[in-house]
């Protein structure tokens, strides 16, 4: 059975289809990619195969090409999974060289040579300016960068504004408290403006305090919602009681994946603005309520003042 799994494999009986299975199942496993990697450092160390990332791409579609189950449970348990690395590998190819023949998968009726002609078709049929259109990775990557870096440029605009209300409103009781508020008894007639004048500071202090408090998340994703691409690991407080491990392992099927790792970019920017709306929500009730409030504070002061 052992020596059945030499390659190319023919095995004869049920036991060595079996072992060719097994011996070969990372191909529909979640650790294909580390198996693949540490494969490639096997074949530069042990054959001095040195290959660039192109080549090894190509190497590895060659071999999943003509790789296939012997039995039913191995394409009942492996095979799902098998087509998603072949896909990722495609794709990972076409990123690699974006202008070379695409890579024809055993089971397509097309031919290389059909696709070269349905390739330079195409190109033919596309506009200067839709070319253009299609050459959209910089674009994209600049727009998040600037999107992330006015959001970040924002908060902490926030979060300074915010600081000047505390520390103006703490002055401004700290003050009250230890001038008016002892002479009140002589004073009977500035009770009532020293009262909305502390209210007043006391509700700005906690909308204030309420912009900028954070919010404490469950900080741990599983593994079903990393493959389901319901996860945002962009975000610490996703991920802080996670295990390295499974951070790790999630981090980089985030990076294998280009749509996985936009959906989290975008996710991530979409809850950037929902806490940056909340933030200026209660900074907008904090200034108002300073604003307004003072005016009727030092109203209410000259008030008593002229008329007393």
């Amino acid at each position: 059975c052992i020596l059945a799994t030499k390659l190319p494999s023919n095995p004869q009986s049920v036991l060595e289809q079996i072992i060719c299975d097994a011996d070969l199942n990372h191909l529909g496993k979640k650790n294909y990619w580390d198996r693949c990697g540490r494969v490639r450092q096997e074949l530069t160390k042990s054959k001095d195969m040195l290959m660039s990332d192109k080549d090894w791409v190509d190497f590895e579609l060659t071999f999943m090409n003509k790789h296939h189950w012997y039995t039913s449970a191995a394409k009942a348990m492996y095979g799902k999974r098998k087509l998603k690395h072949l896909r990722q590998l495609m794709k990972q190819k076409k990123r690699l060289d974006p202008d070379g023949t695409p890579f024809i998968a055993a089971n397509s009726s097309e031919t290389r040579e059909e696709a070269k002609k349905k390739k330079k078709a195409k190109e033919k049929a596309i506009s200067s300016v839709e070319l253009k259109q299609l050459n959209l990775g910089r674009g994209v990557e600049t727009m998040y960068r600037t999107t992330y870096r006015t959001h970040v440029n924002l908060s902490s605009i926030a979060d300074n504004k915010a600081n000047i209300m505390l520390s103006i409103n703490a002055v401004v009781i700290s003050i009250v408290l230890s001038s008016l508020v002892p002479r009140l008894s002589e004073m009977p007639k500035l009770i009532i403006p020293t009262t909305i004048l502390l209210i007043v500071c006391l509700i700005a202090i906690v909308f204030a305090t309420l912009s900028t408090r954070p919010k404490i998340t469950e900080g741990r994703l599983t593994r079903e919602d990393i493959e389901n691409k319901k996860s945002n690991l962009l975000f610490f407080g996703n991920f802080y009681n996670m295990p390295l491990e499974d951070f790790h392992w999630g981090m980089m099927e985030m990076i294998k994946d280009s749509d996985f790792l936009y959906s989290s970019m975008t996710r991530d920017l979409y809850y950037l603005g929902i806490v940056l709306a909340k933030k200026y929500r209660y900074l907008r009730i904090c200034y108002t309520v300073f604003m307004y409030g003072l005016i009727l504070a030092v109203a209410s002061f000259a008030i008593i003042f002229m008329f007393t």
